[in-house]
């Protein structure tokens, strides 16, 4: 038996829920719970509120979701610390 087609939405992270959920508001204007998917959890990839992601549902509830892309923005965020590491060299 195949595997159930999931449907896919953009959408904006609109709040950060406990336990790496989040509320997504999607382009039709519809507002779902979601998740983040293992590849996200695994690269250390982070998503905040005003965030822009890809939503996979599938069609059996239309209520939950899991996130599996964040659209990168053209405004780098402000703070982070993602900088360069320190140079540690051998004396």
């Amino acid at each position: 038996m195949a595997k159930e087609e999931l449907v896919e939405f953009d959408g904006l992270i609109t709040e950060l829920l406990p336990e790496g959920r989040f509320r997504v508001r999607l382009e039709n204007d519809h507002e779902i719970l979601a998740y983040t998917a293992g590849k996200m959890k695994k690269n250390r990839i982070r998503s905040m509120v005003g965030d822009k992601v890809t939503v996979e549902m599938t069609p059996y509830d239309m209520d939950r979701g899991r996130i599996t892309f964040r659209h990168r923005d053209a405004t780098p965020r402000v703070g982070g610390g993602g900088g360069q590491r320190p140079v540690y060299r051998k004396r």
